[in-house]
């Protein structure tokens, strides 16, 4: 959300940032069960064997992992109690969102327009955040560095 709203100057986004993240989760949790209930009746063996066999499947339950302890952290009192380790626990939602994509990109047989853009989207977040890391860490201000090329 940050990155988005810093690009976009959208700073109502930020209101909506742990409901989007629950209702994903939720969304994320929905297709699970679906597949585990409606497509293998449960039948956690030949799940198990499917997850080995099947790299998209195996990047999903990745991407599940990874967003479970995201949404169990998700409530106020969880960021006051976790404190800094809050924030950096919760920037695996980048990895999520990177492998979530993947998974799409890989479960889908035809037309992967949409995942594809899905995943630049997201890698351009990333990057974003990345290179905003970096410039943040510089031990040279931007300031003098811009006064230095205008002289």
């Amino acid at each position: 959300m940050t990155p988005a709203r810093r690009l976009t100057g959208w700073n109502w986004l930020v209101k909506y940032r742990r409901t989007l993240g629950l209702f994903t989760f939720f969304y994320a949790c929905v297709h699970l069960s679906m597949w585990a209930g409606v497509d293998w009746f449960f039948a956690w063996g030949d799940m198990g064997r499917e997850i080995v066999k099947h790299k998209y499947i195996l990047i999903g339950m990745l991407t599940w992992l990874i967003m479970l302890p995201l949404a169990l952290t998700s409530s106020k009192a969880a960021v006051r109690r976790l404190g800094k380790r809050w924030t950096k626990l919760h920037r695996l939602v980048y990895v999520a969102a990177i492998t979530g994509t993947i998974h799409y990109l890989w479960a889908v047989k035809k037309d992967t327009f949409f995942p594809a853009v899905y995943l630049a989207i997201f890698a351009m977040l990333l990057a974003y955040r990345v290179i905003d890391a970096m410039r943040r860490r510089s031990p040279v201000s931007h300031s003098r560095l811009d006064a230095s090329r205008a002289a």
